[in-house]
């Protein structure tokens, strides 16, 4: 992948990712494509110049508009439960500094990403594409509603803290489509729907995590 002057990705910075993915194998991520995909992308790329010397830890760090780039492990566990194929077609809700964007678009998926901050999605939009990440589609609006005109999908991933499941989200997967969710208010609990018909749904939990709060109709 080509990269700007002022976009380096060096040895040094190759090595710490490496050991960035033995510590998320050793907290249980088994999905070799995972594993790998975490393992290509330049995290330290997407994050402010404040944070670069801590960009490959196991940690959460702020990034614009009050928002977060998630903690790796977190990333790559959302992404394992979405069992991603190449050539998926991926809705993400929450474009954020567009990392776990850039994860998908590594495992070859088709990816739909939905921002509702306006400097992170003007930032993002700019940014992906110089690092070689070509989303199918970045959208500034408002997550919640999902992307009916480019429904259904394989899966759908939402990166923040929900309150409650949006239902246009679930209705907007194709049969046997998952959605990946962080459900609660402060402490969220990792949430798997699986759609099994038209009407049904197979609900799984995973634990508990920490996610900023995705935000709905804000203009």
């Amino acid at each position: 992948m080509k990269r700007g002057r002022k976009l380096k990705d060096t040895f040094k910075h190759q090595g710490l990712r490496q050991q960035l993915v033995n510590v998320i194998k050793t907290k249980g991520i088994k999905d070799e494509h995972v594993l790998k995909a975490i393992g290509n992308v330049p995290r330290h790329l997407f994050m402010d110049s404040g944070f670069l010397d801590h960009a490959y830890q196991d940690k959460a760090f702020p990034i614009a508009a009050d928002q977060t780039i998630s903690q790796p492990y977190t990333v790559a566990f959302q992404t394992e439960l979405l069992q991603v194929k190449k050539g998926d077609k991926i809705l993400e809700i929450g474009t954020g500094s567009g990392y776990q964007t850039a994860v998908l678009c590594e495992l070859g998926a088709k990816v739909y990403s939905i921002e509702r901050q306006l400097e992170l999605f003007k930032k993002t939009s700019i940014f992906l594409p110089k690092l070689g990440y070509r989303a199918k589609k970045l959208i500034f609006g408002d997550g919640y509603k999902g992307l009916k005109e480019e429904a259904p999908f394989d899966s759908i991933i939402v990166t923040a803290g929900a309150p409650f499941v949006p239902k246009p989200l679930l209705n907007q997967l194709k049969i046997g489509g998952r959605l990946v969710i962080p459900v609660g208010d402060n402490i969220q609990i990792m949430t798997l729907f699986i759609r099994k018909d038209i009407k049904e749904f197979e609900q799984h939990e995973f634990g508990e995590f920490r996610f900023v709060t995705l935000l709905e109709n804000k203009n």
